[in-house]
């Protein structure tokens, strides 16, 4: 095989979130000092591509333009051989993601996006896995605010359990301590979709209760998972606690990394996530708060004609996001408890700069698919659907601490 022209290609370059990593990418690589990355900008609107260099200024001059339309296979074929990495961010992933995926795997491409739609990440492993293997493609979702932190949270509260306790954690739980940012039309775009898709699909509504839904068959995992749904005292962290929303892409994420690595956290390893709504009578308040917010959230998207009504009037709509003050002083503290099969307890936390779906979101992403570019060797890893935890290593804990403004410590 001839060697790629580009190192990366952003496919959907002028998306909301692609636009804030194409910034990103031009911030951090290149410059005296600097990694350095080939990279190109790629979509299905030549004009909206041109524009996009036009607002990003001189710097983004050499930057070249590959015209690919989601549905339209040959040109994604031809993109894709051109680089080792596309990074993609056209969602909902279930509505324009496949004929990419399929592309990449068929090519031996390696690919990342930042998809949270766990029933099509289940649609494509059972697709085009085989394919991914046999091509040597590594496919990894879920690289930004969901699943990064909680996978790569995991990952480092284990590495240090062996190092303190010298075991594994086998039950560990994450809790939003805090958190800010803005919503995204294209988040809620994919949230919206998967709600449809559920309503007209028992066997979907099954599949998306089951926490193991994208670990391998086979996996043997029996171990029944605490689920937070309603209003609950945490006693580790002494807070009153409610649903977190993410929870559910976060912990198949989490349970699909224990399997590819082996069962590395234990056959009976237990994970769940919530948000923490702070202490006393005013705490347990918020968590009914939030309780009640989420469940109108759901029953509302659930509806067809309050569906309708919230897209149309209250939702943002798809290329609408956190403006860019918002996307800088955003941040998010997420907390790790660990306990060891003989009763070790071992806490850590991870928390970010910048708006956690897109200021950091973006940063995450970028530093995935250089690490897929720059770091990962072919002989590294074979082709196939990893998660965050099984394809990255220490190195990229580094990328993400000395360039994406993230931060991983054990806390007492």
């Amino acid at each position: 095989m001839s060697t790629p022209k580009f190192d990366l290609v952003i496919f959907g370059a002028t998306s909301f979130v692609g636009q804030i990593l194409a910034k990103y990418l031009l911030a951090t690589f290149n410059k005296e000092g600097q990694e350095k990355l080939t990279w190109a900008f790629a979509g299905r609107s030549e004009p909206k591509l041109n524009a996009l260099k036009f607002e990003l200024g001189d710097q983004a001059s050499d930057i070249e333009i590959i015209i690919a339309d989601a549905s339209d296979e040959n040109a994604l074929s031809n993109m894709c051989r051109q680089a080792k990495v596309i990074v993609s961010t056209v969602g909902p992933y279930a509505l324009y993601g496949e004929p990419l995926v399929k592309a990449c795997a068929e090519t031996g491409t390696d690919y990342c996006d930042l998809t949270g739609e766990v029933q099509w990440i289940k649609r494509m492993v059972t697709k085009y896995e085989h394919i991914a293997k046999q091509s040597g493609a590594r496919i990894v979702n879920c690289c930004g605010f969901d699943s990064i932190p909680s996978d790569m949270g995991v990952y480092f509260l284990q590495q240090q359990a062996q190092t303190k306790f010298n075991s594994h954690c086998n039950t560990v739980k994450m809790r939003v301590k805090a958190a800010k940012g803005g919503a995204s039309g294209g988040t809620v775009a994919s949230m919206v979709n998967i709600t449809k898709e559920a309503v007209a699909d028992p066997a979907l509504r099954k599949e998306l209760a089951n926490p193991y839904s994208i670990c391998p068959e086979n996996h043997g995992f029996t171990a029944r998972q605490h689920n937070v749904k309603t209003t609950e005292l945490d006693s580790d962290l002494n807070a009153w606690a409610a649903p977190f929303i993410m929870s559910g892409i976060n912990t198949r994420v989490v349970h699909r990394s224990n399997a590819l690595s082996g069962n590395s956290y234990g056959k009976d390893f237990k994970y769940d996530e919530a948000m923490l709504a702070g202490r006393g009578f005013k705490g347990r308040i918020r968590a009914n708060i939030v309780v009640a917010g989420l469940a109108g959230f759901m029953a509302g998207v659930a509806i067809k004609p309050s569906r309708w009504a919230l897209e149309k009037f209250v939702l943002p709509k798809p290329g609408e996001g956190p403006t860019p003050s918002e996307q800088v002083n955003g941040y998010y503290d997420l907390r790790f408890v660990g306990t060891s099969p003989s009763g070790d307890k071992i806490k850590t936390k991870v928390t970010g700069k910048g708006d956690p779906g897109y200021g950091s979101t973006s940063k995450m992403l970028g530093q995935a698919a250089a690490y897929l570019a720059l770091d990962l060797k072919s002989e590294d890893k074979d082709g196939g659907f990893w998660t965050p935890a099984t394809i990255f290593d220490d190195r990229f804990l580094n990328r993400l601490t000395e360039k994406a403004d993230l931060n991983f410590e054990v806390i007492d």
